[in-house]
């Protein structure tokens, strides 16, 4: 990826990273475990974000 980015790409690519982050583990205990994982939840490496 180039060192130089748009900045629009740049945003999105910031919210994508924070949205992948795991749900919080008070989430978790509230719903009493039925809320684990996060539907938006990526892997760097295994999906790619939209361009």
């Amino acid at each position: 990826m180039a060192r130089n980015k748009p900045a629009a790409k740049k945003r999105r690519l910031a919210k994508a990273g924070k949205e992948a982050k795991p749900v919080p583990t008070w989430v978790i205990a509230k719903t009493m475990g039925r809320v684990r994982t996060s539907p938006k939840r990526r892997h760097w490496r295994r999906s790619k974000i939209k361009p």
